[in-house]
């Protein structure tokens, strides 16, 4: 009787029985084309949900209040926002919704007034604008608007905070944070605005002192938080600091006394100036400004 019939046992190395045999083993792996085909329409909006997570910094399962994600969307402003959720502006994935304090997630499909919108990241941009420039997102007379210096920044969709008027150079905010851009805009929180103003004539030391005490004009009282020369030796060139946001007020309090302006650049806006950055041209702001202009 042979060794083998003796023991009944192999002879020579033996091969343990484990879970990685031929069934399992690292040799059978399994097939890429196994299962279920995707739906291309599914796998579409996969994509389109994966690249809204990745642009808004939100995570997939994140809820956040509608409102949030309307002002982010550059629609408007959160408090503005629970206006138009309330008269029935927005829908969720064809739903009405009117409640506030709702909440919705980045995969929600949101419409307002019927457009999808995105939430997007919070952008902060500073143009030099140069004359010649409207301030506007669109205008029916088709003149150059100030978007036409800034459509290729940035993918999001902003917009100018406040205005400066044809003619006016200088520092201009564009953002898509509705929030930031009311609380800038607002009366109430009197944003700092200096600018340089060239006058057709030397402005006289009583006219100088009639507008830092005020003077009335056709849509009420009007007084410069501070001004003067900026040089004794031109007293063509004034520099003039005033919180207002009224439609050509600088230009109108000069005119008011007979002085014609013939240059006006704003030299600051909030904390904002435009060192080193030449006419027509813009930045993105730092985030140190960006909690400046936040914190003011």
């Amino acid at each position: 009787m042979n060794r083998k019939a003796q023991t009944g046992k192999r002879i020579g190395k033996s091969r343990p029985v484990t879970k990685e045999g031929p069934k399992y083993g690292r040799t059978q792996k399994p097939s890429l084309k196994a299962g279920k085909k995707t739906d291309p329409e599914k796998k579409s909006e996969s994509k389109e949900v994966v690249k809204r997570v990745v642009k808004t910094g939100f995570k997939l399962d994140e809820k956040i209040r509608l409102n949030r994600y309307l002002s982010n969307a550059g629609v408007c402003s959160r408090r503005e926002a629970d206006q138009y959720i309330e008269t029935g502006c927005v829908t969720v994935n064809g739903i009405l919704v009117t409640a506030l304090g709702s909440k919705v997630s980045v995969s929600d499909e949101v419409r307002f007034n019927g457009q999808t919108l995105n939430p997007q990241n919070k952008v902060y941009l500073l143009l030099n604008k140069p004359k010649g420039f409207v301030t506007t997102t669109d205008d029916p007379q088709e003149r150059k608007t100030v978007m036409d210096l800034v459509e290729k920044a940035c993918p999001e969709r902003i917009y100018p905070v406040g205005r400066l008027d044809k003619e006016t150079t200088g520092v201009l905010l564009f953002t898509n944070d509705g929030d930031l851009a009311k609380k800038l805009t607002h009366p109430s929180f009197s944003k700092k605005k200096i600018y340089q103003v060239s006058l057709n004539k030397p402005l006289t030391k009583n006219d100088l002192l009639t507008i830092a005490k005020g003077i009335e004009l056709e849509d009420g009282f009007i007084a410069a938080d501070a001004i003067n020369y900026v040089s004794e030796d031109n007293k063509h060139e004034i520099g003039i600091e005033i919180h207002s946001g009224r439609n050509r007020i600088v230009r109108r309090i000069f005119n008011h006394l007979g002085y014609e302006v013939e240059k006006l650049d704003r030299v600051v806006f909030a904390s904002l100036t435009k060192k080193n950055v030449p006419r027509g041209k813009f930045r993105f702001l730092t985030q140190a400004e960006i909690n400046l202009l936040k914190m003011q």
